[in-house]
C-alpha cells in the first residue's frame, strides 16, 4: 500500500521541522506554516523514500538531499511517473500534481553527468481541498 511516512515543513531556511503525527494542508497555499507555501504551483513537495535510498546508496559527499526540504515522504508509489494534472487523495486533502523534477543544486552526481533522483523524482502539488494528512495515510490516485 502506498502511504505517507514522514511530514515536515520549512519554517526558516535550512531548518525543516517534522510534523508528527499530522499536518494541516491549506487550499491554494500548502502546509500550514511552511515558508514555501503560497499561491504558486509548488505548494507541497513530495519525495519517495525509495528515491532517497537510491541517493544514499551512492555514498557520495555533498549531496543536495540535505538542502532540499520535502514536505511529504512517501512509500510504495512512484508519483514522478504520473502525469502533471493527476489528482491525489491523501488524508482529508485532494492535491494536483503540478511539476515533476526540479532544478539541480549541483553535486558530484551532476558533475559526473549521472542521473539524479532528486532532480528527476521530486513531485510538487497544489492543494485543491484543505485538510489534515497523517503519517500512515494512504495515497489514492483519482480518476480525472
Amino acid at each position: 500500500m502506498s502511504c505517507v511516512i514522514k511530514l515536515s515543513k520549512s519554517v526558516e531556511k535550512g531548518r525543516p521541522v517534522s510534523l508528527e503525527p499530522s499536518g494541516f494542508f491549506i487550499k491554494d497555499f500548502g502546509v500550514e506554516g511552511d515558508r514555501h507555501g503560497g499561491k504558486n504551483l509548488r505548494q507541497v513537495s513530495f519525495f519517495g523514500i525509495e528515491s532517497i535510498q537510491k541517493m544514499e546508496q551512492l555514498h557520495l559527499s555533498g549531496l543536495c538531499t540535505k538542502r532540499f526540504n520535502e514536505n511529504v515522504i512517501t512509500e510504495n508509489i512512484e508519483l514522478y511517473k504520473l502525469p502533471i494534472g493527476t489528482l491525489l487523495k491523501i488524508g482529508e486533502t485532494i492535491q494536483k500534481i503540478t511539476q515533476v523534477g526540479k532544478k539541480c543544486f549541483g553535486c558530484e552526481i551532476s558533475d559526473n553527468k549521472e542521473i539524479c533522483s532528486l532532480a528527476n523524482e521530486v513531485v510538487f502539488t497544489a492543494v485543491i481541498k484543505s485538510g489534515v494528512i497523517k503519517i500512515g495515510d494512504s495515497i489514492e490516485i483519482l480518476d480525472p
